[in-house]
């Protein structure tokens, strides 16, 4: 990079950022950009990598994977870099020019994450975005897949598909979801339990850690790869592409969704479900979906009972009319179809639409939104509940949801050691709480969502478990545990949110953390800290 280019980058840098940093600092900036040329064989190949606030394509390179609207407004805090490595070399350049110039970084796959922590910080950051490493190998005969991080949900999945009709992997419904993130926080779909999650099916990693080592499974040992499958692969480096065991999937599935408002028993069939859906055959994946709706102008619950089952009609029939005869499924409820069109189903796409929309990495909307997670151990009586659409009534202006997925199967016999992600038997349900609604802007009006959905959650509080109160790693949610959402906490903090996302676990991570990161360099808001006794903010 030429010196007339970086003189008007820092022009730019004190433009767009001068709530944050000074002269010397951007003067700091402009040095790691001659970094990244300097540690690059190729200068010419850095340039088509690196976007800058001067760049035209700036704004439209960061908004692209940004998939939350409330952390887009002029005040949230932007990179000084986008850099959009094509290889592992750049990302190493990457990692040790912001180590040398006391940069943080910020490693995007999808930009799905709840809370904005791969594209924000309050400290001088830069982007790693991996969007340019999304190559997916798949390997029929040995039933594995190489993919790397970069890659969407949506894109493994037609990849597959695409090799065989007959092979699947049990990751997410959301398709323009990053596996990067996804895969590393664990990973749950419509077949968890009878597979688990996208992380239990990890067989070897690729990563970069904090000293721009390149470490496979073998180089970077049992500890690192068994802490990045469920832990949060961010607090330990970059991870550049997994390896993943496919799983067998029949040639034909069923799908069904089956809605029932208040005034059709829905509360007690809501009741029913928490007793059998966990207990169900593994091939069985039957979830809620809880929502207000207008009838004639009248507001009521809905409950979706939306299900994929891994075989034919004929057998799911005598299945449900045996295990949840209360809810009245009849043939014409089911639609038999493969795998991947049942990708497709769960994301509402429309009947006949070709697989190929699952490449497409923007989603069909992006609203704001806030969102919270529940583990369930007993059933919530017909009273919580009846609380609980109380509560579903009060949200006039946005659009909440509350779903519940059931455990069993699976996720009952894999122990809570294995990996990171503690919440295996004894849990009958996940929930997931969500508000969306329209930026518009309007600070005041988003808080009023975020507040809704805080009385929602603490309302729930005697009907979901306890000690720790658990919570699930990739619905993300800083107001556990975090010191006004800002910069890094204490180590004692930090054990608040990563007991309540780990359990016993957590004591495990902080020990991989230390030996691979003792200097903290990869940390957020929530990441791993080393074990010292303080996990200090520091100025960069």
């Amino acid at each position: 990079m030429n010196s007339t280019l970086c003189s008007i980058f820092l022009c730019i840098v004190l433009l767009f950022f001068p709530f944050s940093w000074g002269t010397s600092s951007a003067l700091t900036h402009e040095n790691f950009l001659h970094c990244l040329s300097y540690h690059s064989s190729n200068t010419s190949s850095i340039s088509e990598i690196v976007y800058t606030p001067n760049d035209p394509s700036y704004f439209s390179r960061l908004n692209f994977s940004l998939q939350n609207p409330r952390f887009s407004s002029p005040f949230t805090p932007k990179p000084l870099v986008i850099i959009t490595p094509f290889n592992a070399s750049h990302v190493q350049a990457a990692i040790n020019c912001s180590k040398k110039h006391g940069m943080q970084v910020r490693v995007r796959s999808g930009g799905h994450d709840y809370e904005g922590l791969s594209y924000v910080s309050e400290f001088p950051f830069v982007i790693i975005d991996l969007i340019n490493l999304r190559s997916i190998n798949v390997d029929v005969e040995n039933s594995t897949a190489w993919i790397e991080a970069g890659a969407t949900i949506g894109e493994v999945y037609y990849r597959i598909a695409e090799k065989s009709g007959n092979l699947g992997f049990p990751a997410g419904i959301c398709p323009t979801v990053g596996v990067g993130g996804h895969f590393s926080g664990g990973g749950y779909g419509t077949m968890f339990r009878k597979y688990g999650l996208a992380a239990d099916n990890i067989v070897d990693a690729v990563l970069v850690d904090a000293e721009g080592r390149i470490l496979d499974r073998k180089l970077m040992g049992e500890d690192v790869f068994w802490a990045i499958r469920g832990g949060g692969g961010a607090s330990f480096g970059v991870v550049l592409s997994w390896k993943i065991r496919l799983v067998p999937v029949p040639s034909t599935v069923t799908v069904f969704t089956v809605n029932r408002n208040l005034t059709q028993n829905a509360t007690k069939l809501v009741h029913r479900w928490q007793y059998v859906a966990e207990k169900f055959e593994e091939d069985l994946f039957v979830r809620l979906v809880l929502q207000t709706i207008s009838i004639d102008g009248k507001k009521t619950i809905q409950a979706s009972f939306n299900s994929l089952f891994l075989g034919g009609v004929d057998k799911l029939i005598p299945l449900m009319q045996k295990s949840f005869p209360e809810l009245g499924l009849v043939r014409e409820d089911c639609i038999e179809m493969s795998w991947i069109e049942s990708v497709l189903y769960f994301n509402e796409f429309p009947s006949g639409q070709s697989p190929e929309v699952l490449l497409d990495r923007v989603p069909l909307t992006r609203l704001s939104f806030k969102a919270k997670s529940d583990f369930v151990k007993e059933p919530i009586p017909e009273n919580g509940l009846e609380g609980m659409w109380k509560r579903l009534y009060e949200e006039e202006v946005g659009r909440a949801i509350v779903i519940m997925s059931p455990y069993g199967g699976k996720m009952s016999e894999i122990t809570e050691s294995e990996i990171p992600f503690p919440h295996r038997a004894g849990y009958i349900s996940l929930i997931q709480y969500l508000i969306y609604w329209e930026e518009e802007g309007n600070v005041t009006q988003s808080q009023m969502h975020i507040n809704w959905i805080r009385r929602l959650y603490s309302y729930m509080t005697p009907y979901v478990s306890k000690n720790p109160r658990a919570a699930y790693l990739n619905y993300r949610d800083l107001d556990i545990g975090t010191n006004n959402n800002k910069g890094t906490t204490s180590y004692a903090r930090a054990s608040i949110w990563g007991t309540k996302y780990f359990k016993n676990n957590f004591n495990r991570l902080v020990h991989v953390k230390t030996m691979v990161d003792p200097t903290n360099f990869f940390k957020n808001q929530q990441s791993i800290p080393p074990s010292s006794s303080t996990w200090k903010k520091r100025a960069h």
